[in-house]
């Protein structure tokens, strides 16, 4: 989010005190993300020390929590594990909000910095060392499993039933309507690759592995070339092992779109067969979900405010050369 949680500077400050005993002396907004659900801060202590400050309305962070110690526990070391409060939660609940403490960690992500051969190695054995973990029955069944929804799909088909004939909104909402009337052939040929592959795959019997399910270059986070971490598990999965791996040569953020990229991963992450047709699938199903999300935020309302701008460069991003929606084309093509 690029906007600040209606919660104020000061009643964070007390929170970090009074749960975890932490005497800030200075508590630094950062735009960071795209969900609006969310807010990020550093809090610098009285200690010299930093922390990371997440918070985060109306969602149950319970089961991100779980796979974090999951992940910790089973020797993942590309985690970055929560700081407890003083009564020894990971997690404090605040009326509609979660609190969550992180050690702060001076890196760059994905989206900003290239990752060295190394760390494309690195990054390819901890996703495999994720996916290989047997995780156990009681934390299973609060992760969700991949269904093949058609929940975003039937979303994309209802926003142009409903598109207005002439542009309303503001500058933003006038030119993503008018961008979407222009390419609705490409957006309903993506709408509908997206369905044919869903039919073809629900009944496939490919294995179900714990996925991060969104771990794109913003998610991963680089701190010199021997360290990385992935973050943000707010969103796990069960779900075939490409719903992580459509990530890796599929061009989110016009970054990550090069095969020596691709090569280097592999060798991390080691020989597997890969499911083109599943690959496909979610690279298309991707662009779907942002399409219907962005649409909605930026035609059918004009809430949002300094976002709006991100989100409608995020969407028009996606159809950039070499973009997202290229490769998932030329994934389907194969």
């Amino acid at each position: 989010m690029l906007e600040k949680n209606s919660v104020l500077d000061q009643r964070i400050i007390e929170y970090l005190n009074n749960y975890y005993g932490i005497d800030v002396v200075k508590l630094t907004f950062l735009p960071l993300g795209a969900d609006m659900n969310a807010s990020v801060y550093k809090a610098e202590a009285i200690n010299s020390l930093s922390y990371f400050v997440k918070l985060k309305c109306n969602v149950n962070h319970d089961i991100s929590i779980a796979i974090v110690e999951l992940l910790h526990d089973t020797g993942v070391q590309q985690v970055i594990y929560p700081i407890k409060t003083i009564s020894g939660q990971l997690i404090q609940k605040i009326e509609d909000f979660n609190l969550i403490v992180y050690p702060f960690i001076d890196a760059q992500n994905g989206f900003d910095h290239t990752l060295t051969d190394k760390q494309w190695v690195m990054l390819g054995q901890a996703l495999k060392q994720i996916h290989a973990i047997d995780v156990p029955v009681t934390i299973q069944q609060q992760l969700r499993r991949e269904t093949y929804s058609p929940k975003w799909r039937e979303i994309v088909r209802s926003i142009y039933k409903h598109l207005p004939i002439q542009p309303i909104g503001d500058k933003i909402a006038k030119e993503l309507l008018v961008f979407m009337k222009q390419n609705r052939i490409m957006i309903c040929r993506l709408v509908d690759h997206a369905e044919k592959l869903a039919q073809k795959l629900e009944h496939d019997s490919s294995q179900f592995v714990l996925c991060h399910s969104d771990i794109h270059g913003g998610n991963v986070l680089l701190n010199g070339d021997n360290t990385l971490y992935i973050v943000d598990w707010d969103e796990p999965m069960l779900a075939p092992k490409e719903r992580d791996l459509m990530f890796i040569g599929g061009g989110v953020g016009n970054v990550w779109n090069k095969s020596h990229e691709e090569e280097m991963f592999y060798q991390g992450y080691g020989k597997t067969d890969i499911n083109i047709a599943m690959l496909a699938y979610y690279r298309h199903e991707r662009i779907v979900q942002d399409i219907a999300e962005y649409a909605q935020k930026l035609i059918l309302t004009t809430t949002g405010g300094a976002d709006r701008l991100t989100m409608f460069q995020h969407f028009m991003d996606m159809f950039a050369s070499n973009g997202v929606v290229e490769i998932a084309f030329k994934t389907a093509e194969r």
